[in-house]
């Protein structure tokens, strides 16, 4: 399970290094796409492979079903990290989620999200714990 934040940058070259944590439970190769917030998903080639299917399974009469295909099977790339654990983004998947240097990585259970530093804390503030109480109502927790 991927868990954890972990602050890091993206060079000019758009090369970023995947924490030592996630490296070795993603394996040799995995699988980076655009999500459904302002943040790429990071998936192992394995957990991947059965979100891919049952995408795909979707009934493409839906245009709902195909849209959500476009954004996750269309955008996603596979990477192979080099011996100092970067991986190169695509020009359009850093465009798309507006990576700029100061990156954050955090883990999310099954999957990885890598967000822009100043987009995750507009997007996610955890200091008010009456707001999250609120949010987590009707989730079951």
């Amino acid at each position: 399970m991927f868990t954890g934040e972990y602050n890091h940058t993206i060079d000019q070259k758009g090369r970023l290094i995947i924490p030592n944590k996630f490296r070795n439970l993603l394996g040799d190769v995995f699988v980076i796409t655009k999500g459904i917030d302002e943040c790429l998903e990071v998936y192992d080639k394995e957990t991947w492979d059965k979100f891919a299917e049952k995408i795909n399974s979707l009934p493409y009469s839906n245009p709902n079903a195909r849209e959500f295909k476009r954004i996750f099977i269309g955008n996603a790339i596979d990477l192979t990290p080099d011996k100092m654990g970067r991986v190169q983004l695509t020009i359009a998947l850093r465009n798309a989620v507006q990576l700029k240097q100061e990156i954050i990585f955090l883990g999310v259970g099954d999957h990885i999200e890598i967000w822009d530093s100043d987009t995750f804390k507009k997007k996610n503030n955890f200091d008010n714990s009456d707001e999250m109480s609120r949010k987590m109502e009707g989730l079951g927790i």
